[in-house]
């Protein structure tokens, strides 16, 4: 990682990235109040709010090209993209007022405290233990504080997973994820991935229906990035065909919170196992042979690349 402001993510044999590394945004302070805090409320007539890139953590260095930095710039809401039990994910256009200059964002909000976070998160929080036993008391306990705690992990651990493998994407290896634009208390800021004219979201994998060739280049795809993920010591924890996007041939992998140290973290070889049944039992029942999607086969070849065989 670069100079910003995120826990460190070298690769530590034997050390959990997230276990003593606590977002340095929750060392700031401990509010009682949700930590997600929009800049302002947005103006009534133009759905407008200043940019709150100036006080927000930024994704790796060098910033795209596309990306609007400028403080004169303004966010404004364009509507839903998705909406989920843990988080809903808006598409906003931040855009330098009198200029041609402007992007297109997805912005993932998680559930304030009062709200539902992961279902069986216990499993997923696993090595990403604060210093505090207080903190640590109130997240097993899942008291309003220990989950506005929580919600601040899974915003962290999503924020510097993206950031990492953003990094090793620009290098030899191949994954592609959303660069991750910005992280504010629980608000996270992604690139849009899709059509940045009509503002149509890339389809999910689930939603296609690819003929042999196309499903052997996704599986293709597919396989490279779990190999990718496996050697950064990662896990996705939750993958499937409903949070892989396919956006013009390339796979890009979403919705990291659940983010897995499968080293670390004692679930850590199941989750990934797990992750493998799933998405190659989509591509067995769209006609690629069985013996391309052999589960066993390709869970062993991940843990081998993780370093746990």
């Amino acid at each position: 990682m670069r100079d910003h402001d995120l826990p460190a993510l070298e690769r530590r044999r034997g050390k959990s990235r997230f276990d003593d590394d606590e977002p340095q945004f929750l060392k700031r302070g401990r509010p009682t109040e949700p930590l997600a805090d929009p800049d302002s409320e947005p103006d009534p007539d133009t759905g407008e709010r200043w940019s709150s890139w100036d006080d927000a953590v930024h994704g790796p260095h060098p910033h795209p090209a596309w990306l609007v930095t400028e403080l004169a710039a303004k966010d404004t809401e364009l509507g839903v993209l998705k909406t989920g039990k843990e988080a809903d994910v808006h598409l906003v256009r931040r855009a330098v007022p009198d200029t041609d200059r402007s992007c297109l964002l997805a912005v993932k909000r998680y559930r304030d405290p009062e709200h539902r976070l992961f279902h069986r998160d216990a499993g997923y929080l696993e090595g990403r233990r604060v210093r505090r036993s207080r903190e640590n008391r109130a997240m097993a306990g899942r008291t309003a504080f220990g989950r506005q705690m929580i919600a601040g992990q899974w915003a962290a651990a999503e924020f510097a997973a993206l950031s990492r493998l953003w990094e090793i994407g620009a290098g030899h290896d191949r994954i592609a994820v959303p660069y991750p634009v910005q992280l504010r208390g629980t608000e996270l800021m992604l690139e849009f991935v899709g059509d940045a004219e009509s503002g149509e979201a890339a389809p999910r994998l689930a939603q296609l229906r690819p003929d042999p060739t196309e499903l052997r280049d996704l599986w293709a795809q597919l396989v490279e990035a779990l190999r990718v993920l496996a050697r950064a010591g990662y896990a996705h924890g939750d993958l499937s065909p409903y949070n892989l996007l396919v956006h013009q041939g390339r796979l890009v992998v979403i919705d990291l919170p659940q983010v897995v140290d499968v080293v670390a973290n004692p679930q850590g070889p199941e989750f990934l196992a797990r992750d493998v049944r799933v998405v190659g039992a989509w591509f067995a029942a769209r006609g690629l042979p069985a013996e391309q999607v052999d589960p066993s086969l390709l869970t062993g070849e991940l843990l081998h690349e993780a370093g746990l065989r």
